[in-house]
């Protein structure tokens, strides 16, 4: 005996055809996108939670990428400031070699390259802003360009255009740093040994390609201050470095915090994989089942019983 299919089977079987389509589209979403939900309304009642995690998350990455911003100025300045090092001492050794020589064939050109070296250094730019020039960072903070510039009349201080306000990062939510270095700060004391030389130069011409008793006291008393100088240098990048080493820390400790949150909201958002295959799957078979029991259906109808 044929059974004889009806409106009340075909609603039925469409309805289940539907369903199993619906589960389907969830299951195939959960598994492309490895999430339980792609909205707050799937996740019901973690959807407060959520927005709340979502909020702290945000704000540690804005720290973060802040503190990269700041480890980057740093790494500039700790190159910059071993510049300024390195322009001392070798202005210093150039001097000490011109006086074991007794000569000074060379030695203002060496002097006058340290200075532009040291010049270079004290106007140096991060991310196109100058490091050293406090808050005027669209300002070139040192203005002297040759070493004869520096006995032209102002005074030393004039030849700096930074403002007195260094630049300050935050690190976290309660730390921050005053980061940067002033130019005047860093550079007086090397522009005044660079504008003694030029001065005695100015009062006394040239050094002789033999140096003179006179010549050499007067150069002999210039190597305390480039070595101070140099020192000075070597200090203010140890400070430079102790809040490199402060920032990696608290940079260190808010990826932590930005982890350990990233596993919480994975704990709400993040579907099991496994268990979404196995259902993707259960419902791609109940689709098939479905389509083929659609199918029969078709054949049963009253219509093709009478027709055959």
């Amino acid at each position: 005996m044929n059974r004889i299919s009806t409106s009340v089977l075909y609603s039925h079987l469409v309805q289940s055809l539907a369903s199993a389509q619906l589960r389907q589209q969830e299951a195939g979403d959960q598994v492309s996108s490895e999430k339980k939900a792609t909205d707050l309304k799937g996740f019901s009642g973690n959807a407060e939670t959520l927005v709340g995690m979502q909020s702290v998350r945000n704000r540690l990455a804005g720290l973060i990428e802040q503190g990269q911003l700041t480890d980057n100025r740093l790494s500039m300045q700790e190159i910059a400031l071993g510049r300024l090092e390195e322009a001392s001492t070798g202005a210093r050794t150039a001097i000490a070699d011109a006086l074991a020589a007794g000569r000074s064939e060379g030695l203002m050109q060496q002097l006058r390259g340290f200075f532009s070296d040291s010049v270079t250094a004290l106007n140096s730019k991060h991310d196109g802003k100058y490091m050293f020039a406090g808050g005027a960072v669209d300002t070139q903070p040192v203005t002297a360009s040759t070493m004869s510039d520096l006995t032209s009349g102002p005074p030393i201080s004039d030849f700096f255009e930074n403002d007195r306000f260094p630049v300050t990062n935050r690190l976290d939510e309660t730390t921050t740093i005053d980061s940067g270095m002033l130019a005047d700060d860093l550079g007086t004391g090397v522009m005044t040994a660079f504008q003694s030389i030029q001065a005695y130069i100015d009062a006394n011409g040239a050094f002789s390609d033999t140096l003179t008793n006179a010549q050499r006291t007067f150069l002999e008393g210039m190597l305390p201050s480039f070595e101070t100088e140099a020192n000075n240098f070597i200090d203010a990048n140890a400070r430079n470095g102790l809040m490199r080493r402060r920032a990696e820390d608290v940079a260190t400790d808010l990826q932590g915090r930005q982890d350990t949150l990233e596993g919480l909201m994975g704990n709400i958002t993040n579907v099991d994989m496994a268990e979404a295959i196995t259902r993707l799957q259960q419902a791609q078979l109940s689709v098939q089942a479905s389509a083929q029991v659609f199918t029969a259906l078709q054949g049963s109808s009253l219509l093709a019983l009478l027709q055959g």
